[in-house]
């Protein structure tokens, strides 16, 4: 993101798969991968390599096969201070990560759902996040277990402060909507004086969500959080529909529905030798069409980024996933 913006990323701990299922598992603490690719995010600009070297993976005939270097240096971190919240401080810190990192609960959580395959007539339930994210069917409900767990304070107190909360993108049933399945974290998201502005991802129909249109989107996340009413839903053109079409008018007419304004703009990454859209988000397009979102006259006061040097509030953002 550019100056002047003051970046929380609120990030969700139920990943079970892969090295963090291990490193979970073996030293009961909060899952560190996702909040390893949250400070990855807000490196991405980083000249010094750092965001890369948090990304490495050890590949070898011994335990350390498969671990991201990341994930160590966040469980260091916490059997240093034991407090998980000091120890992303402290990482931040010791990176020099413009923002912060901290996680949507202080324990450890489990991502169930209720999955309607595609030839089946029962739904079966799924647990865990990594199973989740790959269940072939129709995803009917979500919910965490232990059911209703505390938020961490530190996340709470993060978004209460925000001028703007930023959902998504990412993916929907695992890492966008846990958020609103935690009830302070909730109830702060829909309750609170923060705008929300809801980031559709590039594909609205893939991986978790096949089959979902892209106005669909919105409403799973209502059925789930009745009280949700983003101020602005931000869609690529690719996830919104061609100007005209019915799927552009379809997802207009939910969010209008639900008391906001659709805002299409081109936030995808182009291929350099076709100009195709890729499907992965440009930091440069993604960072400008948030900011004119911020910016916009219903959103003034505090929630516009202002000039350096003058004496505006800097904007408070919260964001379920780091601002990628």
């Amino acid at each position: 993101m550019p100056g002047g913006i003051e970046i929380t990323a609120v990030v969700t701990v139920a990943d079970n798969g892969g090295s963090s299922g291990r490193l979970r598992r073996e030293f009961a603490l909060v899952p560190p991968g996702d909040l390893r690719m949250a400070f990855a995010s807000l490196l991405e600009e980083d000249p010094g390599g750092w965001a890369a070297l948090l990304q490495h993976r050890f590949s070898s005939a011994g335990p350390l096969d498969g671990h991201a270097l990341g994930n160590l240096l966040l469980v260091a971190a916490w059997e240093q201070t034991r407090d998980p919240v000091a120890a992303l401080d402290l990482v931040g810190k010791l990176l020099g990560v413009p923002g912060r990192v901290l996680p949507m609960c202080s324990v450890p959580l489990d991502i169930a759902a209720d999955v309607q395959p595609r030839r089946g007539r029962v739904a079966v339930t799924v647990r865990g996040q990594a199973e989740v994210a790959v269940a072939r069917g129709r995803i009917r409900r979500v919910w965490l277990e232990p059911p209703e767990p505390p938020a961490c304070p530190a996340a709470v107190t993060a978004i209460g402060e925000a001028d703007w909360v930023v959902l998504g993108p990412g993916s929907w049933f695992t890492s966008v909507l846990p958020h609103l399945l935690v009830p302070q974290l909730r109830d702060a998201i829909t309750g609170g004086p923060a705008r929300v502005v809801l980031v559709l991802n590039l594909d609205p129909g893939a991986d978790e969500t096949a089959g979902y249109p892209a106005a669909e989107h919105l409403q799973v996340l209502r059925d789930h959080a009745p009280g949700l009413a983003p101020d602005v839903v931000l869609a690529d053109p690719s996830s919104a529909g061609p100007p005209g079409s019915p799927e552009r008018a379809a997802l207009a007419s939910a969010v209008a529905a639900a008391g906001g304004d659709l805002v299409v703009a081109e936030l995808a990454e182009r291929d350099p030798a076709t100009g195709a859209p890729l499907a992965r988000h440009d930091s440069v397009r993604f960072a400008a069409a948030l900011t004119a979102v911020f910016g916009r006259p219903d959103g003034t006061a505090p929630g516009t980024a202002a000039p350096a040097g003058t004496d505006r509030p800097m904007p408070r953002v919260a964001g379920s996933r780091s601002c990628r």
